[in-house]
């Protein structure tokens, strides 16, 4: 594109911008040291604990925190009966653990077109792909942007299915006024790394109904009861094993982290959304780039900041010379051989592909290096 001349005022650079960074909250160490020192590493208090704060904190209902958030979408798949023979709908917007974990499951991942503006599951794209083989619908909040979760609920309703959220990248985002975590059959969280919140590694799996919370709580340890099979005297636990379960469980070691990283957070996202605001102010007009739609029923968790550019490449190399990263983070899984290894016929999807990037949004941005990315961009590419 060609230079902007009324581009914001020259900033001196800061060393070099990341995409993404990880938060280690400073007290973080002093917990999970304490957990060591105990010696009690695995599943215990501190699991509870954790889960009994995501709900206090950001309103999940029933989380059960498991070791990935692709042994949450497994999990999940489990307990609402998705087996061999069945088909989800999903978006090929999305990482391949979206499409593996049904495939752990032994149903087929079917992909449906996404929303141009957003990159989210388009609820109108779904219906027609319906067989006497679907259980289940599984949106992905795209970047932490809610998706249509009212009609896609709707479609899912009328023939019976089955949604599970795959809410990796959106930690605290609200759909008119309800929490992610609180609205669908079941919901799947992320807390790896790089995500708002992190448990080293680590998932929680939010079933509404509680027969199937504490199914679930059953399954993420081999499908053994923990609350209700007592220790005999020779030693082991009492118990009937009567369905397959699994061992993703996460450990006290990591929920200690999640629960030191969990202090501050709502500040830290606030800031986030400050930075987003900016993005979006500074940014409009600039010429061969177009931001994404945001709805006002619903308030994003900003994990990632996108937008749509002409001659991407040279935007990428643009903002590489000047110390700062720029990636589309994940594009149309539906290639894929494990998949089918083909693109499929989405237009949108494959569009998406072709213009959609991502910009730096994490807690180690200083307000200078925000000004020196809005100047980079600004001056065109």
């Amino acid at each position: 594109m060609a230079p902007d001349d009324s581009a914001a005022r020259p900033v001196v650079p800061p060393a070099d911008i990341p995409l993404f960074s990880t938060y280690v909250h400073p007290r973080a160490a002093e917990q999970v040291a304490a957990v060591l020192a105990s010696t009690m590493l695995s599943e215990g208090r501190l699991v509870r604990q954790f889960e009994q704060q995501l709900t206090t904190e950001f309103g999940l209902l029933h989380p059960a925190a498991v070791n990935s958030g692709t042994s949450a979408l497994h999990l999940a798949l489990e307990v609402a009966g998705v087996g061999p023979g069945d088909e989800v709908i999903l978006p090929a917007q999305t990482f391949v653990a979206s499409g593996t974990s049904i495939l752990q499951t032994g149903a087929v991942p079917i992909f449906a077109d996404i929303r141009y503006a957003d990159g989210n599951l388009d609820p109108a794209d779904i219906e027609h792909r319906i067989t006497r083989r679907t259980k289940a619908i599984m949106p992905v909040h795209w970047g932490g942007y809610p998706c249509d979760l009212a009609e896609i609920g709707a479609v899912a309703a009328r023939h019976g299915l089955v949604v599970v959220e795959d809410a990796a990248h959106a930690l605290g985002a609200t759909y008119r006024g309800q929490p992610i975590g609180a609205i669908s059959d079941y919901t799947c969280f992320s807390f790896q790394a790089i995500k708002h919140l992190t448990t080293g590694d680590g998932g929680a799996v939010c079933a509404l109904d509680p027969a199937q919370a504490e199914e679930v709580l059953h399954r993420r340890w081999f499908g053994i009861d923990r609350a209700h099979s007592p220790m005999s005297e020779l030693g082991e636990r009492e118990y009937d094993l009567r369905q397959l379960g699994y061992k993703y469980h996460l450990s006290d070691y990591a929920a200690a982290l999640g629960l030191a990283n969990m202090t501050g957070i709502h500040e830290r996202m606030q800031r986030r959304r400050a930075i987003a605001r900016r993005y979006h102010a500074e940014l409009q007009g600039v010429p061969g780039l177009t931001h994404f739609e945001y709805q006002t029923d619903r308030e994003s968790a900003y994990w990632l900041f996108g937008f749509h550019v002409e001659q991407r490449l040279s935007f990428i190399r643009q903002l590489k010379a000047a110390g700062i990263s720029a990636s589309v983070v994940h594009v149309g899984i539906d290639h894929n051989t494990l998949f089918g290894g083909k693109r499929m016929e989405l237009r949108n999807q494959r569009r998406f592909d072709d213009t959609q990037i991502h910009i730096p949004l994490h807690d180690a941005l200083t307000d200078r290096a925000v000004d020196h990315i809005i100047a980079v961009i600004k001056q065109g590419w």
